[in-house]
């Protein structure tokens, strides 16, 4: 289904660009509605922070510094671009897949709302200590990050929170409709998709090598985290949510910030992150549905 919303997304591009403009806020109802539903199997005292989290931050914000000052040796667009896909925060959507997959979701929901608010308070400095659009003030940047993040991350939970205790026999059903939660997303995801696709085609064919070199290193960026992701979290006996917390990112905030804060062009690179993160994660869903099929025995 994710191979079909990313392909239908690049295909319908112009109607979705429409649609988006018809309707500008469908994609954040269409989230809300998404982490509602897994988020209803978690309570308050589940959110912990824990050395896990720890180190996928350290990655996440030590990793991005690094890589950026190797790659502005080689070429600084490239440098820009990659940098913007491993500093950005962890995806809302990040959670439907870590539960699809049989992860923590409470580890990747504390991770999130870590991760968001990091780069919230770090991403101003960091930018105006490279150097760049330094003329943006910190709170104005501050203040537009959380008013992004802060509705998808905050009011899903604490939704689910007040469903629990006032409306229980609803928190109890989307408790059960798991399912639900991915049919949202593959929606979204085709949205998201055709807006990309869309953004991609508006920069035009003058930078052409540029821009692959960028997405290229965006998908080295993208299984790099992953990769490191799982490492990390096998240590702490959560692979998946590893994986998922530093591996799949918010590349809507990540494409403002690239336009914000660096060169436009550098918005290449989280704007194909979106193709590499989906596809990872398409396979990785194909990759547990087989394995399921074969762990489960045949009736007689």
């Amino acid at each position: 289904m994710l191979p079909i919303a990313m392909i239908l997304g690049a295909i319908l591009y112009r109607p979705i660009t429409v649609l988006n403009e018809m309707m500008p806020h469908l994609t954040q109802v269409l989230i809300f509605a998404m982490l509602l539903v897994p988020y209803c199997r978690i309570s308050l005292r589940d959110l912990r922070i824990s050395k896990l989290h720890g180190w996928l931050l350290a990655l996440q914000i030590l990793g991005s510094l690094a890589v950026y000052a190797l790659l502005r040796l080689i070429d600084p667009l490239v440098a820009e671009g990659t940098l913007i896909c491993i500093l950005a925060p962890t995806a809302t959507a990040a959670a439907v897949i870590t539960y699809m997959l049989g992860g923590s979701l409470s580890t990747l929901a504390t991770y999130s709302l870590l991760s968001n608010m990091a780069v919230a308070l770090l991403s101003p400095i960091i930018f105006s200590f490279i150097g760049i659009h330094t003329d943006i003030p910190f709170g104005q940047s501050f203040f537009t990050i959380c008013r992004q993040m802060i509705p998808l991350l905050i009011f899903p939970f604490v939704t689910a929170i007040l469903l629990r205790y006032l409306l229980p026999r609803v928190h109890y059903t989307l408790s059960k409709s798991q399912s639900l939660s991915f049919y949202l997303w593959a929606i979204s995801l085709t949205i998201v998709m055709g807006r990309t696709a869309a953004f991609i085609i508006e920069q035009g064919s003058e930078n052409v090598k540029e821009e692959i070199l960028i997405a290229l290193f965006s998908l080295v960026a993208c299984a790099g985290q992953f990769f490191l992701g799982k490492i990390i979290g096998q240590r702490y006996n959560d692979r998946i949510a590893g994986g998922q917390a530093l591996g799949q990112k918010n590349t809507v905030l990540a494409i403002w910030m690239a336009l914000t804060y660096v060169h436009p062009l550098a918005s290449i690179g989280p704007a194909s992150y979106v193709v590499w993160q989906n596809s990872i994660n398409s396979w990785q869903l194909w990759k547990k549905n087989r394995r399921d099929r074969a762990n489960t025995p045949k009736s007689a």
